[in-house]
């Protein structure tokens, strides 16, 4: 799948631009890339933009990621996500099964391990 608009949600900007620079090394400089620091301004941004993957850590203020996730699979919106937490645990997998994450990643945050759950492309 082609990843044009990505939108990475997370407090810290630090994290965004790893992320961010992770998928440009791996052939996505094309891709326009789109931020949120939690998931009210990422639901904003869903709104006005076509957003083709979402990369979401879970703990940030106003709301946080699991509010943002249950928000919007109840609003039937699909979009592909992959979610950044500093904890996972069994718990946390299996409360996410149900919203069809496309993988969990803990922090640090690993270019390759991004990678790997998006698809192919390697770091």
């Amino acid at each position: 799948m082609n990843y044009n608009n990505i939108l990475v949600v997370d407090d810290s900007s630090t994290a965004r631009m790893i992320i961010k620079r992770c998928f440009d090394i791996a052939g996505f400089s094309s891709s326009n890339y789109f931020y949120a620091e939690n998931g009210i301004d990422a639901l904003t941004m869903i709104e006005k933009e076509k957003i083709d993957l979402i990369i979401t850590d879970l703990n940030m203020p106003k709301m946080d990621g699991n509010n943002f996730i249950k928000k919007m699979r109840s609003e039937n919106n699909n979009i592909p996500i992959i979610v950044i937490s500093s904890v996972v645990n069994t718990l946390i997998e299996e409360e996410f099964k149900e919203f069809e994450i496309l993988g969990i990643i803990k922090k640090p945050v690993s270019p390759a391990k991004i990678l790997e759950i998006v698809g192919e492309y390697e770091c």
